[in-house]
C-alpha cells in the first residue's frame, strides 16, 4: 500500500485531534504509528490515552522554547538544534523500525520559523519509504510542503471560547 503525505493546517482547533484520530484508526488496523510533537509539552491528556495503545509510540518532547517572537537569538539556535535533532530521530526511527504512519505534530510551525533543518524535512519527504504515511500538522504550512502533500485539510476557526478569555481546559484543549 502506498503511503501519502497529509497536512492538517489552519487556525481552527482540531489539527492534532485529526492526526490522532488517524493514529487510532491505523493502530486499530494493526499498523505501527510513531508520533513526535514540536512546540508542545508532554502534559497533554491525549498522551495518557496514546500510551495505552500497543501500536503507537510517542517520542517525548523534553524541551519547549516558546514562540519565535519571544526568543533571543541564542534561544532560537538552541530550539533549532533541539527540534532538528528530534525531527531526525523520528524520521530515522520511522525508517529503521518500519513504521506505517509518522505524525509530526506542529512541524509546519517549526518549519516556517526555521526551528528545524528545513532541507532535511523536504529531503525526507522525497525519499521516505513508499509505504510510510506521513502527517504534518500546524498553522500556515509553507508552499513547498503544500506542493508535496497528497491530502490537505484546512481547519478553519469560526468561533472559539479562547476569543472570550477562556483558557485551555484539560481533556478538551489539552
Amino acid at each position: 500500500m502506498k503511503g501519502y503525505i497529509h497536512i492538517y493546517c489552519g487556525d481552527g482547533k482540531g489539527k492534532t485531534t485529526a492526526a490522532l484520530g488517524l493514529a487510532l484508526r491505523a493502530a486499530g488496523a494493526n499498523k505501527k504509528v510513531l508520533l513526535t510533537r514540536f512546540m508542545k509539552t508532554n502534559s497533554s491528556s491525549e498522551l495518557s490515552s496514546l500510551s495505552l495503545q500497543p501500536n503507537i509510540t510517542v517520542i517525548p518532547t523534553s524541551k519547549v522554547f516558546g514562540y519565535y517572537y519571544s526568543l533571543s537569538d541564542e534561544e532560537k539556535e538552541h530550539a533549532y538544534d533541539y527540534y532538528s535533532s528530534l525531527l531526525k530521530e523520528a524520521c530515522k526511527k520511522a525508517i529503521d523500525e518500519n513504521y506505517d504512519l509518522l505524525i509530526l505534530d506542529e512541524v509546519t510551525y517549526v518549519y516556517s520559523y526555521h526551528f528545524i533543518d528545513c532541507d532535511y524535512l523536504i529531503s525526507f519527504l522525497h525519499i521516505k519509504p513508499d509505504q510510510l504515511e506521513v502527517v504534518l500538522t500546524g498553522k500556515h504550512p509553507a508552499p513547498e510542503l503544500l506542493d508535496m502533500a497528497d491530502y490537505i485539510s484546512n481547519i478553519k476557526k469560526v468561533r472559539h471560547p479562547y476569543d472570550n478569555g477562556v483558557l485551555p481546559r484539560e481533556g478538551i484543549e489539552l
